[in-house]
């Protein structure tokens, strides 16, 4: 069975606005997905969140289109009443962090894949950088 991971807006940031140093990581990380040797979630938060960074980057219609393609390599996780309960309960620092930690308990991913592992020092599942995960799980696939 292949790995079910969740990936936090800012990992997808790295791909899609190719930011250095963290973009190689990324990029390998979604050629996993797109290779079919993971599955990539994300909250529905963080399409919501792309979307508003991305069009004052792009103009709407092409943060659309960007997103249109990258809605391909992922799951999307509904974030519904029970996460934002789980969330404002949970006491972490951030909440957007809460909401995608709950999200990802919810559809079951075994690992969390953030560049800021130090906001999920709460968390019940395994959280690392893409750049670790890939390190230890991608290369040679």
């Amino acid at each position: 069975m292949k790995p079910l991971l969740f990936v936090d807006t800012d990992v997808v940031l790295d791909l899609l606005a190719r930011r250095e140093p963290f973009y190689p990581a990324a990029a390998e990380l979604f050629s996993q997905a797109e290779a079919g040797s993971v599955t990539l979630c994300v909250s529905s938060l963080t399409f919501s969140n792309l979307f508003y960074i991305l069009r004052k980057q792009l103009a709407a219609g092409k943060a659309h289109e960007v997103l249109r393609t990258f809605k391909q390599l992922v799951r999307v996780i509904a974030v519904d009443d029970a996460i934002v309960d789980q969330a404002l309960q949970a006491g972490f620092t951030d909440f957007e962090d809460a909401i995608q930690h709950f999200s990802a308990i919810s559809a079951g991913c075994t690992v969390l894949i953030t560049r800021n592992v130090r906001h999920y020092r709460k968390a019940a599942i395994r959280v690392v950088t893409a750049e670790v995960y890939c390190r230890a799980c991608c290369r040679g696939r």
